[in-house]
């Protein structure tokens, strides 16, 4: 199963041409929806009117290397390795999601459009990123959601902030289902599976607008801007970090936090 394309031969016999379509659509789906959100947030607007606000209030001049050298490394450390989160079980949750849903999104694009070739490196790749955000993404839902642990809200608690996260999952979820039903020949289950897989695709980036997903693309630039200020001297109009933590003892951190 796991290094078997199922895309080639599906149990519906769809021409490769539609699927290719279909990951055009879901591709316009994610643009589309990314773009209302930030017409409908004003989020770039708001990082725009930062950095002037920013650069009027600089007490330093930073040069070209040294905003590369920041942008480069924010997006190394801080991006490519989850380090806004401090809790190592929450960094790790979101790391098998993202690399997994990386993996999983990749290889199912170059699948579809190569849907001859008899590669086993990619099937396995998407099987692999499929397992990857199951087990990040319920690893969050049911042992670490926010606002469950921090606010006592029941754990079956949805609203349309977790449309990203739950869609993610469950289309990682019944991909997995519907490969290994094919692969079993099971024609019923994998049907009932396949189409499933397609209609969670459709709620997941068609729901792009509702859900958290433009949110990704928006964090990495705030982390760079954070970053930024933090060079020039702006530091978004905060005062310097204050040594009085280390004079008045260790206090906090007798305690690990146990929410985030």
């Amino acid at each position: 199963m796991i290094t078997v394309n199922p895309f080639i031969d599906n149990v519906l016999n769809i021409a490769p041409a539609y699927m290719q379509g279909f990951l055009v659509l879901m591709v316009i789906f994610t643009i589309g929806g990314v773009v209302l959100d930030m017409m409908h947030k004003k989020n770039v607007k708001f990082f725009f009117n930062n950095a002037k606000k920013a650069k009027l209030s600089a007490t330093k001049s930073v040069s070209t290397g040294e905003k590369t050298a920041i942008i480069v490394k924010t997006l190394a450390h801080d991006v490519a390795t989850s380090a806004e989160f401090c809790g190592v079980t929450r960094r790790i949750t979101h790391l098998l999601g993202m690399y997994g849903t990386i993996l999983f999104w990749v290889s199912s694009a170059v699948m579809i459009f190569s849907a001859s070739s008899t590669s086993t490196i990619y099937p396995m790749l998407w099987h692999i990123g499929a397992i990857m955000t199951c087990v990040g993404g319920y690893w969050f839902w049911f042992i670490q959601r926010v606002d469950v642990r921090a606010e006592g809200n029941n754990w079956s608690r949805i609203v349309f902030a977790d449309l990203f996260v739950l869609s993610l999952v469950i289309t990682s979820t019944f991909g997995l289902l519907w490969s290994y039903f094919q692969s079993a020949n099971s024609n019923g289950l994998a049907t009932l599976f396949f189409i499933m897989f397609v209609i969670s695709n459709v709620v997941l980036f068609g729901g792009v607008y509702w859900s958290k997903f433009a949110h990704m693309f928006y964090k990495p630039g705030a982390a760079i801007q954070k970053h930024l200020a933090e060079a020039d001297g702006s530091r978004d109009d905060l005062p310097e970090p204050a040594d009085l933590p280390k004079q008045f003892g260790l206090g906090i951190k007798r305690s690990e936090p146990q929410n985030y």
